[in-house]
């Protein structure tokens, strides 16, 4: 490279939005190359999957647009938030497992004494920018400092509703070890995380972290949070298993007949996390109905569906994709109960423990927007169209088209 080429480089660095992170290079560049899953220049899915909007933008947009539609993409009242998780966090487990979801992906699991934090999003918005993109329709349960002690953050993927720059800045204050899929670490040494204090993992590689062992697993996904997405970091689904229990978080993911092959290597799991929302018809290939989460969880656990419990993830938090706020929810339960799963669907920064019981109350029906004819809102059966996909990376930098909270999700190429 010229000297020329380099002050380019340079500028093109320092021009750079610090919420893009970094691209890949040097060594972590050269073990990228040399992954079994990085093919022709770019990472590629176990199974062929469509990564852009899949039909036409004609048919997609009316259904986005639409008043009657736009009003039950939202919570029609307050989402009430469990109020003492603060409290709660501060008894141990009695049966060594917990888990509090606190709302989208980000999932506090404490395992055998340790603490893993999965895919931390505390900021307001998924996205490059404080005044534009998706809003969070509910406050985080608890204040990122009021958390206690982490012993492990594990990412899952570079999209900024699963890897949050200022979370990320305030947990380079403590003592936290981050795990994450190959490449990711580059964004994450942008942000000032020292490369001690960070493990990348390729598919079906592990490491140990405070006596617990974390393995990196396939998912169906995509990544990239920059103008260009150069497909340079990979996506991923995890294992953690501790001296008693373990458990699986699926990050995002299509369904693929891969998860019966996790099952087999890594399972049983005392409970899965599958991802249940922002899906769409426009994008197939790339997240799961709620049908194809309870299908995914079955297949983790060997064909037994009743096997340890599935926590439902990746809904309502942020708005996503044009289905009902509530569908996610009201899907996972009806297709749950035909399966014979057992499918708790707590109040956000509601901890609970498999093992002493379920969290049954479905509180979202009670704050779900009505349909025009006032009849409960949807999902007595299974969703449908608009009804598979993904989100954007972050949802986008756009103003939101329907007030907060909105964006209109249009994967990133």
């Amino acid at each position: 490279m010229t000297g020329s080429s380099h002050k380019r480089a340079r500028l093109a660095a320092a021009l750079r939005p610090a919420a893009f992170g970094a691209d890949p290079a040097g060594e972590r560049m050269e073990r990228i190359r040399r992954s079994p899953n990085f093919s022709g220049g770019v990472f590629v899915n176990p199974v062929g999957a469509r990564t852009t909007p899949s039909g036409s933008m004609l048919k997609f947009l009316p259904t986005y647009f639409r008043k009657e539609d736009r009003v039950r993409r939202a919570p029609a009242a307050p989402v009430p938030v469990h109020p003492t998780t603060v409290a709660d966090l501060a008894v141990p487990p009695a049966s060594g497992l917990r888990l509090t979801w606190m709302g989208h992906s980000t999932v506090l699991a404490e395992i055998d004494g340790r603490r893993v934090l999965f895919d931390p999003v505390w900021g307001e918005r998924c996205s490059p920018f404080s005044f534009a993109g998706p809003k969070r329709v509910h406050p985080v349960p608890v204040p990122l400092r009021a958390l206690g002690p982490v012993d492990v953050v594990v990412i899952s993927h570079d999209h900024y509703d699963h890897l949050d720059m200022p979370t990320i800045r305030a947990l380079v204050r403590t003592e936290t070890h981050f795990v994450v899929p190959l490449g990711v670490g580059a964004h994450l040494e942008r942000w000032g995380v020292p490369e001690r204090r960070m493990t990348e993992l390729d598919w079906h590689e592990s490491t140990e972290v405070a006596g617990l062992r974390l393995t990196a697993t396939p998912a169906r996904h995509f990544c990239g949070r920059a103008l260009r997405n150069t497909q340079h970091t990979l996506w991923a689904s995890w294992v953690v298993a501790g001296p008693e229990h373990r458990v699986y978080h699926s990050g995002d993911t299509g369904y693929f007949p891969g998860f019966a092959d996790i099952g087999e290597a890594y399972g049983p799991f005392d409970a899965t996390m599958i991802q249940i929302g922002a899906y769409s018809e426009f994008w197939p290939d790339i997240h799961m109905l709620p049908e194809e989460g309870v299908r995914a969880h079955a297949d983790l656990q060997g064909g037994e569906p009743g096997r340890g419990i599935m926590l439902p993830i990746h809904w309502g938090t942020f708005n996503l994709a044009p289905h009902p706020w509530d569908e996610p929810a009201e899907g996972t339960v009806t297709a749950a109960r035909a399966a014979g799963t057992r499918v708790p669907v707590p109040r956000p920064g509601a901890p609970f423990e498999p093992a002493a019981g379920l969290p049954l109350d479905p509180w979202w029906r009670s704050i779900a927007a009505r349909p025009a004819t006032g009849a409960v809102a949807a999902a007595a059966v299974t969703p449908q169209a608009p009804g598979r996909g993904a989100p954007t990376p972050g949802g986008g930098p756009g103003d939101q088209p329907e007030g907060p909270g909105a964006a209109l999700p249009v994967p990133q190429a």
